[in-house]
């Protein structure tokens, strides 16, 4: 019998975990202050942590709470504060990569349930039941490991022990995101959160004798970006990943904004409730893959599920960007008329995308904007600025509104 999957949503602060939650997220992941692998982030401190919960719950989610460094001898000082702290605000699971954060887990934190984070690597079901049988309820799986494979350690583990897989966003060109190369270039360790991307840089070639002279390995004038691993997307496999098995689908994406949250976790939530009322056979409606090209992205790919690989953007090392994230609707006044939060320039006789909390994009115009001071203005400069904005059809309150690029 099948199970209808979590839908794991990423939140690198506040905004990105309410988005997280409008759009239909079944849980969150984000990180605390420390022991998280991902620094660049806001993150959350003890007390907005707190909050995070008390939101969370309210609407009957979870928070998990990654805790997946690979820590040194002077870092284990601090972790058992933290660990208690994390119990104390109200964290579902905590994303474990060490064994030894693991086991003081369970010790300090023994009412959240322990998950065994992709840092670690699990590519089989050998280890799977070996660390079930230590306490894991789920782990989530190497992100090397294609479906056929999740589907035997699905069949040769305990049903209790649940399944967790990335179905989107960036990939490391590293085995499950075990890297070195940012902390030999600019001394900033990966496997504490803070790599400084290196893989996506680009690169040239020099001959030893021959001093400032450069010879580019390349596929175009711009460089070759050795390393710079495609976007996984799975949008469209959403059968072929319920029917292996997987518990629930993991969005990356914790440094990203919170416009990024709200359109990938609405995707992946439409798909799969879309999944689970049409059955077999499934088409996905259009709309909803088409929704992931309104995020920037890099070429997007099947990632290691279907036995290849995701393979790298050799021509450049920058981002698809199809759309703007121009504005925020704060909230509905009457009719037609709503109070934005701008984001990016538009102009009044714009044709707009919005993207409702009910999930379902549709089109506007703007046919007049109202600056705070009362002023009629032909455009939306000012970053964060607040306008009140008539268009041809109402905005509900939540809503994020797009403008396609020419």
């Amino acid at each position: 019998m099948l199970t209808k999957p979590e839908i794991l949503a990423p939140a690198g602060d506040m905004d990105c975990l309410k988005a997280a939650l409008s759009f239909g997220a079944d849980a969150v992941f984000l990180a605390g202050k420390s022991f998280g692998m991902r620094s660049s982030p806001r993150n959350f401190d003890a007390d907005e942590l707190k909050k995070a919960c008390a939101m969370a719950h309210a609407k009957g989610k979870k928070i998990h709470l990654t805790c997946n460094i690979l820590p040194r001898n002077n870092e284990l000082r601090t972790l058992p504060a933290f660990l208690i702290m994390a119990q104390d605000s109200g964290v579902d699971a905590l994303i474990i990569a060490d064994l030894g954060v693991f086991e003081a887990a369970k010790r300090y934190a023994p009412r959240v349930a322990r998950h065994i984070s992709t840092q670690a690597g699990v590519t089989n079901y050998a280890a799977a039941n070996v660390l079930y049988n230590m306490g894991a309820s789920r782990v989530v799986m190497a992100r090397e490991i294609p479906l056929d494979e999740i589907a035997e350690l699905r069949a040769k583990t305990p049903k209790e022990l649940e399944i967790e897989c990335f179905v989107h966003g960036a990939m490391c060109v590293s085995f499950s995101g075990r890297c070195l190369i940012s902390s030999y270039m600019t001394g900033r360790d990966a496997n504490h959160g803070d790599c400084a991307q290196p893989c996506r840089w680009k690169y040239q070639l020099f001959e030893e004798t021959r001093d400032g002279q450069y010879f580019p390995v390349e596929e175009t004038g711009r460089g070759t970006f050795l390393y710079n691993s495609r976007d996984l997307c799975m949008i469209e496999h959403i059968p072929e990943l319920i029917k292996a098995g997987v518990s629930s689908f993991k969005i990356e994406g914790r440094a990203k904004s919170s416009y990024y949250t709200a359109v990938t976790t609405n995707a992946y939530r439409k798909a799969v409730d879309q999944y689970w009322e049409d059955g077999d056979p499934f088409e996905l409606h259009p709309w909803i893959r088409e929704e992931l090209e309104k995020i920037s992205h890099r070429e997007y790919n099947t990632g290691f599920y279907f036995g290849s690989e995701p393979g790298q953007v050799t021509g450049d090392g920058g981002y698809i960007r199809h759309y703007d994230n121009v504005a925020v609707c704060e909230c509905s006044v009457d009719g037609y008329t709503s109070v934005i939060s701008q984001r990016n320039k538009f102009w009044v006789g714009d044709t707009l995308d919005v993207l409702p909390p009910s999930g379902i994009p549709f089109e506007i115009t703007c046919i007049s904007l109202t600056n705070e001071a009362g002023e009629s203005v032909d455009s939306a400069p000012h970053p964060t600025e607040r306008l009140t904005m008539l268009a041809d059809r109402a905005v509900p309150a939540g809503s994020v509104i797009r403008k396609k690029r020419d």
